[in-house]
């Protein structure tokens, strides 16, 4: 399998400046390699993208916060996740980021606990088929179940072609849902379009769930500057604005024919969050309230 690199090395400075304390809520970590494996059941194999690489983008973008999200090539060994979260540290000692893992449906409580004391606050649930081979229901809402108790919510990533049969599925986790990049709406259809049309009655039906307004990169049918991104996306901020995360889903897993620049990105969300109200809860309220609420 050969290896894939899905981000650029010198991103543009973006026209926007985050507000101060601004949280990129959804990044990943890619080994190394030789400290950190991927998982033999991987679907693709990633260039090191390091803690160092990472935080350097973080400063560069002028963020002071992530989330770090398990990688499915990493399977359910949250090591390089853990090993990220570990790194992140001010000179003030305080944590600058914290994560979501990928368990196993048999992990321990003791093992669980490992992982918040790590600075886990979330676990994964991945529904993309292209990127996982098993995604059983029943033992999911077990996990769910036995991570309510400590505070974490849970994050589902799915397409927007299952979420009917999925609703069943997410009534019955007892605890928070941030659902991954707005489960992949179709963009073309427009504003008032099936997909989103669809996703908003969820919102709408269900208020402990979340989503990231991210994607831009892998919504857009034209690609930058994301105008139809932004025509879709922005009501969704304005209507659900105690309820919205963003990342830039650094570095790009499977973006290898369509690489984004982090810089023109981080321009979307003045776009999408046009008033500084809503650009502080999207990017600082929100976030720190589920991540850093200890």
């Amino acid at each position: 399998m050969s290896k894939n690199k899905t981000w650029v090395d010198a991103p543009s400075k973006p026209a926007w400046a985050p507000p101060p304390g601004a949280v990129d809520a959804h990044v990943h970590v890619f080994g190394p390699e030789a400290e950190f494996s991927f998982s033999p059941l991987a679907k693709y194999h990633p260039e090191d993208a390091t803690p160092e690489m990472l935080f350097a983008l973080r400063d560069h973008l002028g963020f002071s916060r992530n989330v770090i999200v398990q990688a499915s090539c990493h399977g359910t060994d949250n090591s390089a996740t853990l090993n990220g979260i570990a790194k992140s540290n001010g000179p003030d000692g305080v944590q600058r980021a914290r994560g979501v893992a990928v368990v196993d449906p048999e992990i321990s409580d003791s093992a669980l606990l490992a992982l918040h004391q790590g600075g886990i606050r979330g676990v994964r649930f991945n529904f993309l088929k292209r990127l996982v081979d098993n995604a059983p229901k029943d033992k999911f809402l077990d996990i769910a179940r036995r991570i309510a108790p400590l505070g974490w919510h849970v994050v589902v990533y799915f397409e927007a072609d299952i979420l009917e049969e999925l609703i069943p599925f997410l009534e019955a986790i007892p605890t928070i849902i941030v659902v991954d990049h707005l489960g992949r709406p179709d963009i073309s259809q427009g504003p008032d379009g099936a997909d989103i049309t669809a996703f908003k009655a969820l919102l709408d039906g269900h208020p402990n769930i979340w989503t990231k307004v991210s994607g831009a990169e892998r919504l857009s049918v034209p690609g930058p500057p994301f105008d139809d991104f932004v025509e879709v996306i922005r009501p969704v901020v304005e209507r659900y604005p105690d309820r919205v995360l963003w990342g830039t889903d650094w570095p790009h897993p499977n973006m290898e024919h369509r690489i984004p620049d982090d810089g023109q990105l981080v321009d979307v969300l003045p776009r999408i969050a046009p008033t500084p109200e809503l650009q502080r809860k999207l990017l600082i309220d929100n976030p720190m309230r589920l991540y850093w609420s200890d």
